[in-house]
């Protein structure tokens, strides 16, 4: 066998080595799961071996689950195929079940089965060890159990919504498989998923100890098994399927199918025995990867964000580019939550503000971070104070010297940010990159202040920046494909992930994001009551409706780039009913949003929830109090394929080029709607020519702003989609 090595000692207990080669981490590929029932096999017939311990080979620990890069190519797969109904269905269930079936077969094979857990088990990974008779988890901060597939739109499809509610009960297990949480060794311990925690380099000694007594029947294949907390008619039981279907419900407003589907395993499963509840589990398991929520989040929030991950996006032909030092100039909340983050990465940081006190404030932001860390057991006291020392607070630019890279995250202010990039590139040298943090203004303007315009590049951190994953990358004219490298390799080393757009005003993300909130303006002013559009807005799938995400984001801010905008497009520039009403709501009645408590909302100074504000019917009058189905369904589309048609317009102008950065910079930026998978996604599942026949009707009834631009109207007559055309596979062939 190519994955699995097997040892057997003199007591007759086989170490089987699980370890894939070639790969950092043990993943569940086609020959692997091949390769299980080979192994199965040879456990049950080999007298010699009177158990088994099954551990890794790998130090990053015992499998990351199944491999989605085979799983994502098989979902929805199409081409001719001219077998019977009956025989499509028997070879997707027979292949699905596969792993059930391995799984099964260990689990059954008459001998005492245990798994050294070192370092993580996640999905499959986890599933494979649920499937042996007893775990021993190494005490590991790093170490991670889980079933994180529905994240990805998938539900657990080798025993893990029958087994670990088997070990655990329903309701303690829906978390782990609802959410995809993670537990640790002691929780594992706790919840009996594992049966002893160790320390490190000793679990295999452990589950051999115990395997030379132990008992090679699950639980749940004796008599006399009881499902802990009761099954779902019992009293307890009963309500973790009533109460769950309702929480499900307010939290996912039935965008998620994978997360129904879960319910449904089980609901079904615990009422019947093992053998036909995991073939339930297979059964529901196929119907959801088939889904186009689950071929989108499988797309885009799994290969798409691993490629990128890994630097796709990079320039071939030149050097790596190690980021030793970096000046970050502005230590306002984003300055700061920029130096937190390199600091982190080990990156020798200055942070440059007007004064010494104001650049110290900036690092107490890091501090508090750092304390925080420390506090939760997540960092030593001794590595928190080595992350700080890193961050020098100046006010002397003369610091700056010596930097490979600079980041420009100072108030968006043309001049300003003219000024600061002539203090610093008097301290760079000729190689160094100069970055700005600007969400809205264009690149290649700002560039005009620099010496060396082709080192000058977009680099758009989001906010909370510790939190945020997402680096969007812009290229002014004449930035340089050597420039666009560094700061690849700049933000792979700072551990976010990259998108690389060309310049535009507000780039990409900034741009479509703002069409949310703008379509949100749109419909109060028409007269659609804001309870309506902001409980709407949150039930297409976004984290806020676009009234309280403007309030986020800050009106006051709002008001200025527009009329920064203003300034910059002079006659161009065309306004609306918006433009009076943010007016009215900013310089007259200085509501800014929350950052003042005061915005679309009301923010009691107590803490207590949020409340429209009632003064806002005075403002614009509410036509439309109540909503039904047809225009609940309405508003979703307003707002969805509001941004997916902007996002469309910037593949035509450029903006965009690859679908994989509008997609995840879409989710991971502002948090579109992750069930789409993006909304480059959206317009492909639903294919460019509905989208084109669709949105004609939206447009006679409100405007350009829906109107199919003329690259997708073309996409349409040749029935092409966005991942066919400009995709990598498309880039390759070319």
């Amino acid at each position: 066998m190519e994955n699995f090595k097997i040892e057997v000692d003199g007591d007759g207990i086989a170490l089987v080595t699980f370890d894939v080669p070639g790969r950092s981490m043990n993943t569940l590929t086609g020959k692997v799961i091949a390769e299980i029932g080979a192994l199965v096999e040879r456990i049950k017939t080999d007298a010699a071996i009177k158990g088994v311990v099954i551990a890794s080979g790998k130090a990053s620990g015992f499998c990351a689950g199944a491999d989605l890069g085979e799983l994502g190519g098989s979902a929805g797969a199409g081409g001719e195929d001219r077998r019977s109904e009956q025989e499509k269905l028997q070879a997707a269930f027979d292949g699905g079940f596969a792993l059930n079936r391995a799984f099964r077969a260990l689990e059954t094979c008459g001998k005492p089965v245990a798994t050294a857990l070192e370092g993580l088990a996640l999905g499959g990974g986890l599933e494979f060890a649920l499937a042996t008779h007893y775990r021993v988890a190494a005490n590991n901060p790093r170490l991670q159990l889980g079933l994180p597939e529905a994240k990805v739109g998938l539900l657990p499809g080798a025993g893990g919504t029958q087994r670990l509610p088997r070990i655990m009960g329903a309701m303690n297990a829906a978390p782990y498989l609802l959410e995809g949480k993670s537990m640790t060794a002691q929780e594992a311990l706790a919840k009996g998923v594992v049966g002893a925690v160790v320390e490190p380099g000793q679990t295999v000694a452990a589950a051999r100890e115990w395997v030379k007594t132990g008992d090679p029947v699950a639980p749940w294949d004796k008599k006399d098994f009881k499902l802990p907390g009761g099954g779902p008619y019992s009293p307890t039981g009963g309500q973790v399927f009533i109460m769950g279907n309702a929480m499900l419900r307010k939290q996912s407003y039935g965008n998620y199918p994978a997360q129904l589907n879960i319910l449904k395993c089980l609901y079904e499963g615990l009422q019947v025995p093992i053998d036909a509840a995991l073939r339930i589990e297979t059964r529901y398991f196929l119907k959801t990867m088939q889904s186009p929520q689950a071929r989108g989040m499988i797309r885009t929030l799994f290969l798409s964000m691993q490629e990128l991950g890994k630097g796709a996006s990079r320039p071939a032909g030149y050097a790596p580019y190690d980021v030793k030092k970096v000046a970050v100039l502005g230590a306002g909340m984003m300055g700061a939550g920029i130096a937190y983050v390199q600091a982190q990465a080990g990156i020798e940081t200055v942070l440059v503000d007007v004064s010494v006190e104001a650049a110290e404030k900036g690092k107490g932001y890091a501090r508090t971070l750092v304390e925080k860390a420390v506090k939760r057991g997540k960092l030593t006291a001794e590595k928190g104070e080595t992350l700080l020392g890193l961050i020098h607070p100046t006010a002397d630019y003369a610091d700056v010297k010596g930097s490979d890279l600079v980041v420009e995250a100072v108030f968006e202010s043309r001049e300003l940010k003219a000024t600061v990039t002539k203090l610093a590139e008097a301290q760079l040298a000729e190689t160094a990159v100069m970055g700005s943090n600007t969400s809205t203004l264009p690149i290649t303007g700002l560039a005009e202040a620099s010496v060396r315009p082709a080192n000058f590049i977009g680099i758009h951190f989001f906010s909370p920046v510790d939190k945020m994953g997402l680096v969007e990358i812009i290229m002014g004219k004449q930035t340089s494909e050597e420039t666009l490298a560094k700061s690849i390799d700049y933000v792979l080393k700072i551990r976010k992930t990259p998108i690389v757009v060309n310049d535009s005003r507000g780039f990409y993300t900034s741009r479509c994001f703002g069409t949310f909130i703008q379509e949100g303006l749109e419909m109060l002013a028409e007269g659609i009551a804001p309870a309506i559009i902001d409980n709407v807005g949150r039930a297409t799938g976004m984290p806020r409706g676009p009234l309280e995400m403007n309030d986020d984001v800050a009106l006051d801010l709002a008001y200025k780039v527009r009329e920064q905008t203003k300034k910059d497009l002079g006659e161009q520039y065309v306004g609306g009913p918006v433009d009076a009403l943010i007016t009215r709501m900013v310089v007259d009645l200085e509501r800014f949003g929350r950052k003042n408590g005061k915005g679309f909302y009301d923010y009691p100074a107590d803490g207590s929830a949020k409340k429209i504000w009632p003064g806002l019917k005075d403002i614009v009058a509410v036509k439309t109090p109540d909503a039904d189905p047809a225009l609940i369904e309405e508003i979703r589309t307003r707002l969805l394929y509001r941004q997916a048609i902007e996002a469309a317009r910037c593949f035509e102008e450029g903006v965009l080029t690859d679908p994989r950065d509008a997609d995840v910079g879409a989710i991971l930026g502002w948090g579109f709607a992750p069930w789409t998978g993006g909304p480059i996604n959206l317009i492909d599942s639903g294919g460019t020519a509905g989208v084109v026949a669709k949105r004609g009707a939206l447009t006679a009834k409100y405007g350009s702003r829906y109107a199919p631009n003329a690259l997708l109207r073309e996409m349409a007559s040749k029935g092409e989609t966005f991942y066919g055309r400009f995709g990598a596979g498309a880039k390759a062939a070319a």
